[in-house]
Parts: C-alpha cells; sequence; structure tokens
C-alpha cells in the first residue's frame, strides 16, 4: 500500500498525495491521481476539489498540530 500524506496548506487547500481513493456520499469514486488538492474554504465550484477559489475570496486559516 502507497504512503498517503495530507498536508495543509496556509489559506489553500489540503494537499493529499499518494494515490487516494475520494468516495462521495453516494459511494461514487472519483479518478484516482497521485496529487489531490482539497476544498478547505467553501467556495469551489468543482468540491470536493480546490479551484483556486479561496485567492480571490481572501480565505484564511493557518491551523498547527498541537503537539
Amino acid at each position: 500500500m502507497a504512503d498517503i500524506t495530507i498536508s495543509v496548506r496556509d489559506n489553500g487547500p489540503y494537499l493529499v498525495r499518494g494515490g487516494a481513493t475520494v468516495t462521495d456520499a453516494d459511494g461514487k469514486t472519483y479518478e484516482v491521481q497521485d496529487v489531490i488538492a482539497l476544498c478547505r474554504c467553501g467556495h469551489s465550484a468543482n468540491k470536493p476539489f480546490c479551484d483556486g477559489a479561496h485567492k480571490a475570496n481572501n480565505f484564511e486559516s493557518t491551523p498547527r498540530a498541537q503537539a
């Protein structure tokens, strides 16, 4: 099984690397890609994927992992 990593981009999407499968609420799967950008801002016209709308909407979020 491939190593899958999820990175939180400051003021941007979640980047999922490693060929993860994204499945919708009806069980339909999207095409698996090596790198997927998932929307965090809620403004993407292509949800659940990021389309860059966070930039035009001045989305700000810089969460950090707690030790």
